[in-house]
């Protein structure tokens, strides 16, 4: 029993460093939403922290380049979602600043780039492998199909349930295997994936709750975001974990 305490607090330890970036950004939503602010509007000021948090990241050691790398591929992928859904009414972004484009501040791509953090620096201290992983021919195409399918619905029907099922199916022999304290553990993939979802929908609710952004039912008075968003979530972090996987798959085959 207190060796199954032990792992456990390690492996909350090991979560907790991995978790950084994403804290650091919620505990700024929730400081500047109350702490008046001088110079700068409050979106100007999140964007400072974030990239304040991304240098001391990288400068103490607790970034690697190669992760600040994958990071900012996922700024750039969660800022042109940003733009699209902003465009589109999905959600908005009420307050002012200076560094906005098209109605969207540009620290709302650090909140994309800091589930990918997660991933990367979970992945290195839990000593991640995968098994039975699915043959790239298959995953690319999945994740592009599911990365589209955000922009697309808008114009066509949403066939986010269907790629759910491709999900399914594609991933339902692999496991995901991590080291804590020595001793490795494994876990369906598909289970991870909506762990992992569900927690970032939880996350949604404090970062609306701290006016992140605001969804159209939410103008008026906050209200918990629909549960519906679960699947959304979960496909985005299908999305991001398969670019993680294949970048660390390919450095793997390099070093």
């Amino acid at each position: 029993m207190l060796g199954a305490l032990t792992q456990l607090v390690r492996f909350g330890w090991d979560q907790a460093l991995s978790c950084l970036f994403p804290v650091v950004i919620f505990a700024s939503l929730a400081l500047t939403q109350v702490i008046p602010l001088p110079f700068l509007p409050r979106y100007d000021w999140l964007l400072v922290i974030c990239l304040l948090m991304q240098w001391l990241m990288l400068r103490s050691g607790l970034e690697t380049r190669d992760e600040l790398k994958v990071i900012t591929v996922f700024h750039i992928i969660g800022l042109a979602l940003e733009l699209f859904k902003v465009h589109m009414g999905s959600w908005s972004y009420p307050e002012e600043g200076h560094f906005k484009i098209f109605g969207v501040p540009l620290y709302s791509g650090f909140m994309y780039a800091s589930v990918a953090s997660y991933l990367c620096q979970a992945w290195r201290r839990l000593k991640v492998d995968l098994i039975q992983w699915p043959p790239y021919l298959v995953v690319v195409p999945l994740a592009a199909a599911i990365y589209l399918n955000f922009f697309l619905h808008h114009f066509w029907i949403d066939i986010r349930w269907i790629l759910s099922g491709l999900v399914l199916i594609v991933f339902w022999r692999a496991w995901v295997t991590y080291e804590v304290g020595g001793i490795r553990y494994k876990m369906p993939l598909v289970l991870s994936f909506v762990l992992i979802g569900f927690f970032i929908w939880v996350a949604e609710n404090i970062a609306t709750f701290f006016g992140a952004w605001e969804y159209p039912n939410q103008t008026e008075a906050w209200s918990l975001v629909h549960l519906g968003k679960v699947s959304s979530w979960l496909l985005l972090v299908i999305v991001s974990f398969l670019i993680v996987a294949t970048l660390k798959k390919f450095k793997g085959r390099t070093t």
